[in-house]
């Protein structure tokens, strides 16, 4: 878009989506730039099917970046501090909310982005009175993921390599997928570094991937996360 363009979308557009990943180590078969890849592949998911639910969404590009400090004793991570990307999506939405924006969906798809998302999303609403969204994509699909992967398909296990299969074959090194060897299990305490509790740098067992039964989930979660967000928007403007 041109700024032209974008003051008109961005005052139309029943969200503004901001697709949140990072730049962090995937094990030894998959990229570093997965969550970035799924914020990008499934957000346009979202963005395409929302006008079917009666509501119209506007992709910011995405912030490859996040909040991944436990992983930086594996080459190629990049992190933020906690506080500077809090700050960077407060920054975020004052910038939408000078352009006319009616409300903010943070779309998140990287779990170490949790934590500081739900403080930024605090401050946005209470320092500059804009509604915002806050959608943990795995969560909508969490179900279905346990049934058929059962324990452990988080972090460059079988889930996420299924993701990569169905968007971006090429970049799986197929020759290396194996099954993940877990160091650790704690009960209480909270690990410093992923290397804490993994070997290669990943959960479960990437040789279940399943790109095709993916490929369901992904259209069964876009169609729960859009019920969800058409159903706040409507509360919010209920009350």
């Amino acid at each position: 878009m041109t700024w032209t363009d974008a003051e008109d979308a961005l005052v139309d557009a029943d969200f503004v989506v901001l697709p949140c990943g990072s730049v962090e180590q995937h094990s030894l078969h998959l990229p570093l730039t997965v969550d970035t890849l799924r914020a990008e592949d499934l957000t346009r998911d979202l963005a395409e099917k929302a006008p079917e639910h009666g509501i119209s969404l506007i992709r910011l590009p995405t912030l490859p970046y996040g909040y991944s400090e436990h992983h930086m004793n594996y080459a190629g991570t990049v992190t933020l501090s906690a506080e500077t990307y809090q700050m960077v999506i407060k920054e975020i939405g004052q910038s939408i909310v000078a352009h006319g924006a009616k409300r903010l969906a943070l779309l998140n798809f990287h779990g170490g982005n949790i934590e500081p998302l739900k403080l930024a999303a605090d401050r946005i609403q209470r320092d500059y009175g804009l509604p915002t969204f806050l959608i943990h994509w795995t969560d909508y699909a969490r179900d279905q993921l346990q049934e058929k992967f059962g324990e452990g398909w988080g972090h460059a296990g079988d889930y996420e390599t299924s993701v990569i299969e169905l968007f971006h074959p090429n970049l799986v090194r197929e020759e290396k997928k194996e099954p993940q060897t877990r160091k650790a299990d704690f009960e209480t305490r909270q690990y410093a570094y992923f290397d804490d509790i993994t070997e290669q740098g990943g959960l479960g067992d990437p040789t279940n991937s399943d790109p095709e039964f993916l490929e369901k989930v992904v259209s069964d979660t876009t169609e729960r996360i859009l019920q969800g967000l058409k159903s706040d928007m409507e509360e919010v403007a209920e009350s």
